[in-house]
């Protein structure tokens, strides 16, 4: 099984890149972005406060520019023409210094550049100039968006790889729902599937499997009993109790690409009250599951789950919109938002979770990682949504 993305269908974005900065009047494209740099070369890195870009040159060469410390790396495996790399950051003669010669050298001056971020930013101590400072432009151009619009129709291979994503996604929830004990804590349950089903993973897959990203993770992520009603709650090490209200996640990351696994799950016992919002939850993804049509915008999906909250009275339990698109990230656009009006269109990759969140009782939330097909959708995502399998023994 292949476990990465051929370098056929790298170059051929590199195409496609060339061919949408070239239809906006550029002549050449600098990029810094983490995520498009590995979408376009395949090259997978750790960004620090070191400046990291790729170029495309008027020539319409591919290049990348890096610190010295990952010169051979990208070397061995980005799917590029060209390494320029610097010594170090802030270095004695500051890295995009030696950007500005090199964009010299390849001829940007007086061209029209095409640009994502008009300088390198991270949170790690960096500080430096921007490109405006650097080169003489007829015009620097924004780019900003092209390759994430590019990321939402996924290939035939990212279909794959995230296919592989939601299974090891399955294994790791299946072994978090088979630990889940009252008298345990989130953290002792979640490490135990997670390194579990990891040591499965990497046995399973054999030495060409390349997670860059986590391997494989179940959490709880301090969604427990009253906490969860906290849709984005973080890890506490809080002990289980008998009667309280999950909601687990799981995941796995294949050659970069990412799954999302999300489900409702009781301790033991489920109240009344439970189920209620329960039954609310799973009726609500329903809903969304029949509006994914192609051609139909993301913001229908939403409106017709809102519009079920509405007329069941649930809308004060409401904190987020249904859905978005996944991929190389955990979230990405387009989003099942009642203000996002993109097209669905087959090959799109997306999650579907409505949400309730009762205070003191506790969140009620399926997540699925769903293929937008030619006639509607297949849940990648295959694991039970029933109430009665979803009760911790």
């Amino acid at each position: 099984m292949l476990l990465s993305i051929p370098k056929e269908e790298l170059k051929e974005r590199q195409k496609r890149f060339i061919e949408k900065f070239s239809e906006k009047g550029c002549d050449g494209a600098i990029l810094f972005s983490v995520t498009d740099i590995f979408y376009l070369t395949g090259f997978h890195f750790h960004p620090t406060e070191r400046p990291i870009a790729v170029i495309i040159d008027p020539n319409r060469g591919v290049h990348l520019f890096v610190p010295l410390l990952e010169h051979e790396h990208a070397q061995q495996y980005a799917a590029v023409d060209f390494v320029h790399s610097y010594p170090e950051y802030p270095g004695i003669r500051h890295p995009m210094e030696i950007l500005k010669d090199i964009l010299q050298k390849l001829g940007f001056d007086g061209k029209r550049i095409g640009y994502d971020a008009i300088g390198y930013g991270s949170p790690m101590g960096y500080r430096g100039p921007a490109l405006d400072q650097l080169i003489s432009a007829k015009q620097f151009i924004s780019l900003k968006g092209i390759i994430e619009e590019m990321r939402y129709v996924k290939s035939e291979n990212e279909i794959r790889l995230i296919r592989e994503s939601c299974r090891w996604a399955n294994v790791a929830h299946r072994l978090l729902q088979n630990y889940t004990k009252a008298g345990l804590s989130e953290m002792e349950i979640a490490n135990r599937a997670t390194m579990e089903a990891t040591l499965t993973m990497i046995e399973t897959l054999g030495r060409d499997y390349k997670p860059h990203g986590t391997p494989v993770i179940a959490t709880f992520r301090g969604q427990v009993g009253p906490e969860s009603a906290f849709p984005h709650a973080v890890t506490q090490n809080i002990i289980l109790s008998k009667g309280d209200t999950l909601v687990t996640g799981a995941g796995a990351s294949v050659f970069g690409y990412v799954s999302e696994l999300e489900r409702t799950m009781f301790v033991e016992t489920v109240s009344k009250e439970q189920e209620k919002f329960f039954r609310h939850m799973y009726e609500a993804q329903q809903i969304a599951f029949s509006a994914i049509k192609p051609g139909v915008p993301f913001s229908a999906v939403d409106e017709a789950v809102q519009n079920y909250f509405a007329e069941e009275g649930l809308t004060e339990y409401v904190r987020h919109h249904t859905g978005h698109s996944i991929g190389l990230l955990g979230h990405e656009a387009p989003f099942f938002d009642r203000g996002d009006h993109t097209p669905i269109r087959p090959g799109m990759v997306v999650t579907v979770e409505p949400g309730l969140y009762v205070r003191g009782l506790g969140g009620f939330r399926h997540s699925d990682t769903v293929l937008v097909t030619e006639k509607g959708i297949e849940i990648l995502t295959d694991y039970p949504r029933d109430l009665e399998s979803l009760i911790c023994a």
